[in-house]
């Protein structure tokens, strides 16, 4: 990650709820055990420790963890160079940029609301990433919805979407979402969906569409988001 350049945080409100939460069970805590209270006190303790170290894994995630993931990700798919890359949420462009520094006769293409989930979400912010980065000159920001996307069916060869579809609330809006992603790959183009909830359900829609190769694999404890019951999962496939 070059040093001039922010991504923000992910969901900045739960980061802060999980740390203020741990902060005061812990100090409710000592103040219980002061006034010989020791077994709810213990019990304040574990929950404190508990919230905190969930508050740890969930800005290690956000702030380090996705990025070691997604280059590995990246770098397992051997992009030649030329491709054309969509990512759908971009958002600040994590992926986004990692990708089109990948992609040097290429072209990426984020598509965001630029509304929601992550903190100094927009357009501008996207920019200024992509500048700092050296790769401006190969990027497209889009604002769409997911569910609707302005592009020709078999447009890119590589679409990608990290913790982004689960914000589209209904199940028939998300399933709309995977086939859209579907729809506008290329033929032998790869489609990676990694997301903490619904992973199941994109395979799913993939396969009734016709999907090769459909996988989901965990992304391990870099990308928990506060611990285990917020694992992250890739979806992965490749349209025939």
């Amino acid at each position: 990650m070059n040093t001039h350049t922010n991504y923000g945080v992910d969901a900045p409100g739960v980061l802060a709820g999980l740390t203020v939460g741990g902060i005061a069970e812990l100090a409710l805590a000592a103040v219980l055990f002061g006034v010989g209270w020791p077994i709810l006190a213990a019990v304040l303790l574990i929950g404190g420790v508990m919230l905190v170290a969930g508050a740890a894994l969930f800005a290690h995630t956000t702030l380090r963890g996705k990025f070691q993931i997604w280059d590995t990700e990246l770098n397992r798919l051997g992009l030649r160079g030329d491709e054309r890359v969509l990512d759908l949420g971009c958002g600040r462009g994590l992926v986004l940029l990692k990708a089109a520094a990948r992609v040097p006769r290429g072209r990426v293409t984020g598509v965001d609301l630029w509304t929601r989930d992550q903190s100094g979400n927009s357009q501008e912010a996207t920019w200024a990433n992509a500048r700092a980065e050296g790769v401006a000159d190969r990027v497209e920001l889009v604002t769409a919805d997911m569910r609707d996307l302005p592009f020709e069916s078999a447009t890119f060869d590589l679409v990608v979407a990290s913790l982004a579809i689960h914000n589209i609330p209904d199940d028939d809006g998300r399933a709309e979402a995977v086939r859209e992603a579907f729809r506008v790959l290329k033929p032998d183009g790869r489609l990676r969906l990694a997301d903490f909830r619904h992973a199941r359900e994109y395979a799913a829609v993939l396969r009734e569409c016709g999907a090769a190769d459909v996988q989901i694999y965990d992304l391990g404890w870099r990308f928990w988001y506060g611990g285990p019951h917020a694992r992250t999962a890739m979806v992965a496939c490749r349209r025939p």
